[in-house]
């Protein structure tokens, strides 16, 4: 696993216990998170509302809040990345597709047997819809 990917987590985990605890994100990260998680974390949570209704437009029979708090952090990291690349430090951009593999991976490792193809599933939906409403070059 990538240092990368360790500190993406780290944010997802942020996230997750800032919502479980009702408290800062600030307040909730590891006293060594990178400014990278720390970006990151807080980035997704300035875009939240606008992340939230991309997952609902896809997460088809569920709405926002039945999203266990772990795939909702999980879905948030992975879009935030997939719509506002520069939302985090130039540096650390990842394509969309590493962008899911990463979700994905994080759910399966950390999340029930169900969480996996849902993530990908609303996370590839999303691709497509980004894809398809990308402006072409002529």
């Amino acid at each position: 696993m990538s240092r990368r990917t360790d500190q993406r987590r780290a944010a997802v985990f942020a996230l997750y216990q800032a919502q479980l605890t009702n408290r800062q994100l600030d307040d909730v990260f590891e006293r060594d998170a990178s400014l990278f998680t720390r970006a990151l974390a807080h980035a997704t949570q300035d875009y939240a509302d606008d992340l939230d209704a991309v997952i609902s437009r896809h997460a088809q029979g569920w709405t926002i809040d039945r999203i266990a708090p772990l795939e909702r952090a999980i879905l948030r990291v992975a879009l935030l990345e997939m719509l506002h690349p520069d939302a985090a430090p130039a540096e650390t951009a990842i394509p969309p597709e590493g962008a899911i593999d990463e979700a994905v991976e994080t759910a399966k490792t950390f999340s029930g047997a169900d969480a996996p193809g849902f993530v990908n599933g609303i996370l590839s939906a999303a691709l497509r819809e980004i894809r398809e409403t990308a402006p072409h070059d002529a």
